[in-house]
């Protein structure tokens, strides 16, 4: 969500009416590892309230968008200073920071915010659900999906050599098919599912290198080393932008296992977007916001959640059909350019806002 935040901000820098003046944009913008931002995410959040309050009293604003339901939470307590002011309020939300489980939340935070604000913006049809399906009113919803910045990763290298700035690069045989996943190391992610359940299928010279960390490292580790895979899978831990580029440069297909936990979904899943950026296609789970991401053979193919023999069945063909991958690189690359650049996001994003 923080990367959200920070790549929209830039684009909305960019847009013609706002560099032109026509329209008046400024940001708040918290900048913190993830090691820091539970810290500094209070205080934040408290000198947020009163630099908005300060602005709406002086009638400085029209619109406030908040780049999440956390920030949106400040609704809340700047009820009193909104309220005749004429100053409109919008939120984007992604998919967890309304699904959240625990009863003050859900039973208390969240219909309190969908009560304050004017818009909501999920990232996909499938967040937008979970809007609803807790009391939103329709009329509020607009889905802007997420987007993706162009020149993060550059165009793909599928040739000799196109492996050898990988991590790790000596731990994989010549010949090898390389799978790769990125994310926080949660439940829902599916990478301990699959472990265990695919990749056991999949001939021995298809490896899974695992880029993230997150709560379910152990029960990843577990699953490895009960199912033997200790040769073919590689936990890289959290990876800076150039070691996540050599990754996807040098990988074969990115793939996103998703299994469903309830209170825990995808809203969108933007590392597909990242991972195709980079010519790598995906192989997908059919589920939650994963499905507004992927269109079949164009930057990747779906497999039903949960089926294990599908996702073997899918990965094998496109294993004894490698030659083939090069022009579904070009094509998934091409996908994520034409439909999530932030430019075009971000001018969605200020339609909706005007």
């Amino acid at each position: 969500m923080q990367r959200v935040a920070m790549e929209m901000d830039a684009a909305m820098r960019r847009n013609p009416d706002v560099m032109s003046g026509a329209v008046s944009y400024d940001a708040i913008l918290l900048v913190a590892s993830w090691k820091w931002v539970h810290v500094l995410a209070g205080p934040f959040l408290i000198r947020t309230w009163f630099k908005l309050r300060r602005k709406i009293k002086r009638g400085e604003v029209d619109v406030i968008l908040f780049s999440s339901m956390v920030t949106a939470i400040l609704t809340i307590f700047l009820r009193r200073y909104l309220k005749d002011s004429g100053v409109r309020v919008a939120t984007i939300v992604h998919g967890l920071d309304v699904t959240t489980p625990g009863d003050a939340y859900q039973k208390h935070i969240v219909p309190r915010v969908f009560d304050a604000v004017d818009l909501v913006m999920p990232v996909s049809g499938a967040t937008g659900q979970a809007c609803t399906d807790r009391g939103l009113a329709p009329e509020k919803l607009a889905v802007v999906h997420n987007g993706v910045q162009l020149d993060r990763f550059r165009a793909p290298e599928r040739r000799a050599g196109a492996r050898d700035g990988l991590p790790n690069r000596r731990d994989l045989p010549d010949g090898a098919m390389l799978l790769c996943s990125i994310g926080r190391q949660v439940k829902r992610k599916g990478f301990a599912w699959f472990i265990e359940n695919v990749l056991p299928s999949l001939p021995n010279h298809v490896h899974y290198w695992l880029g993230g960390d997150g709560p379910e490292g152990p029960s990843i580790q577990a699953a490895i080393e009960q199912a033997g895979m200790q040769d073919r899978v590689r936990l890289l831990g959290r990876l800076g932008d150039d070691q996540l580029e050599a990754l996807y440069q040098g990988a074969d297909l990115f793939v996103m296992p998703n299994i469903p936990v309830p209170g825990d979904m995808e809203g969108f899943g933007i590392v597909m977007l990242e991972a195709g950026l980079s010519g790598l296609p995906t192989v997908a789970a059919r589920l939650e916001g994963i499905k507004e991401v992927i269109v079949d053979n164009q930057n990747g193919f779906f497999v039903e959640t949960g089926d294990a023999q599908g996702f073997v069945d899918r990965i094998s063909s496109l294993d004894s059909a490698r030659d083939d991958l090069g022009a579904l690189s070009v094509r998934t690359r091409q996908h994520v350019i034409d439909r999530h650049g932030w430019d075009a996001v971000a001018a969605k994003y200020l339609s909706n806002l005007r």
